[in-house]
């Protein structure tokens, strides 16, 4: 293949990796699910403290654990309901219109679909809106809903089907009544939508969603082949110079966040957690990179290794990789590639092995924000197993890395001492 016709090809999978990193929808999922991360590690914290069986743990906080686990209710049990306003507010904030009347019609979208239930109570009947979908499992609902009703408002507002107000009306009372429209639009269009299916079989838009989406795409993520080709992906793309993580994290945050909750859920009710995956990214994303600093610190010659080594040390250990990724460079480095793929691969392997013969257990659900260091972010996911195979992945991740560092060390050394010699023979 010429060198022309492989430019050719470089340059349209990066146009084609571009248009995936640049689509508003799916950063509009990545960032409202994010936005809602605070409240998901409050949830996760809660459950903690209210479901740790050590010792006589449960029955000092016996008199309390109604009050510790309180949060649970309004954090986990509700991200559906976060993630719809969130997502709907960053969708109609990439158009530059008004995402908190974007976010107020997605969220009052998705609660016109939930379905509400009627019970008596204390001899009164009484209409109530029950958490099954208002948690993990309308997650998948509540980011379709989300982007759906936000378009939707998006789209009426540009071809101007709104209410006007007179010039010198405040600011707040003038945008009030030009999201009346648009709102009272689409608040139509949802009741259609809830009627329709609640004459389907699946009884309501989230039974649909979940039977016929959520449910099939979280037990293919859950697979160790398809978590695999993902994270070969993410780790390749970055070879190429172009941000896997943001391509890879887009498209399977969604997946990953329905995993994490629905375990957690079950660990609150002392059941069996269903998703091995889930977790493991966690030893992925971080351990790789602190193989390749061993190796850095402590195994090379040449200034250049041993100067970026000592530069992205100190972030490797936050999970911020990017002085390594284009100080070493790893971008385009024939010497580098392999092991930058191999070792979160192998990373992978080991804890999924971990996991299926019960040395950790499985993933308890525990959200642990970005930027959290090594060691800590394990013990916070509720193990001081984590902490062992963590701590036993990075020799592991040391030797993938060592070769290939000291033939890239060889060959850096060589250019500098040739540097060296030739500035000698220019001074004499």
């Amino acid at each position: 293949m010429s060198s022309a016709k492989k430019l050719n090809g470089k340059e349209k999978l990066q146009k084609v990796i571009s248009t995936i990193q640049g689509n508003r929808y799916l950063q509009s999922v990545t960032s409202g699910l994010a936005s809602t991360l605070a409240i998901m590690v409050i949830g996760a914290f809660s459950s903690l403290l209210g479901s740790m069986n050590i010792g006589d743990y449960q029955k000092w906080i016996a008199p309390i654990r109604s009050y510790i686990e309180l949060p649970v209710n309004f954090t986990t049990n509700l991200v559906a309901v976060y993630a719809a306003f969130t997502i709907g507010y960053s969708l109609t904030k990439s158009f530059k219109l008004n995402g908190m009347q974007g976010g107020l019609t997605s969220l009052l979208s998705f609660m016109l679909v939930t379905p509400v239930a009627n019970v008596t109570i204390s001899k009164n009947p009484t209409t109530v809106l029950p958490f099954q979908w208002l948690g993990a499992a309308g997650l998948f609902a509540a980011i379709i809903v989300g982007l759906i009703s936000a378009r939707l408002y998006v789209y009426i507002v540009q071809h101007n089907w709104t209410l006007k107000m007179p010039a010198g009306v405040p600011p707040m009372i003038s945008n009030s009544f030009a999201a009346l429209v648009p709102t009272i639009i689409v608040a139509i269009l949802f009741t259609i939508v809830a009627i329709i299916f609640s004459k389907t079989p699946f009884g309501s838009l989230h039974q649909a969603v979940y039977g016929l989406i959520q449910t099939p795409l979280t037990h293919l993520g859950n697979t160790l082949t398809a978590t695999m080709i993902v994270i070969f992906m993410m780790q390749l793309l970055w070879v190429l110079g172009i941000h896997g993580g943001m391509v890879g994290i887009s498209i399977m945050s969604p997946i990953w966040t329905a995993m994490t909750l629905a375990n957690l859920k079950a660990f609150r009710a002392g059941q069996p957690r269903p998703y091995i995956i889930g977790g493991l990214s966690s030893f992925v994303m971080i351990t790789p990179m602190l193989g390749l600093v061993i190796c850095l610190l402590f195994f090379v010659k040449s200034r250049q290794l041993k100067t970026v080594g000592k530069l992205g040390a100190p972030g490797a250990l936050f999970g911020i990789h990017e002085p390594l990724i284009f100080g070493l460079p790893i971008v385009l480095n024939a010497y580098l590639a392999v092991p930058y793929i191999l070792a979160p691969l192998a990373c992978l392997l080991i804890s999924y092995i971990s996991v299926r013969t019960g040395l950790i257990p499985v993933d308890m659900g525990m959200q642990v924000p970005f930027g959290t260091p090594v060691i800590l972010d394990q013990l916070l996911r509720g193990s001081w197993k984590y902490v062992v195979l963590e701590l036993a992945l990075i020799p592991v991740c040391t030797l993938i890395y060592y070769p290939f560092v000291r033939a890239y060390d060889k060959s850096l050394l060589a250019n500098e001492k040739k540097a060296v010699e030739a500035e000698e023979k220019n001074k004499n």
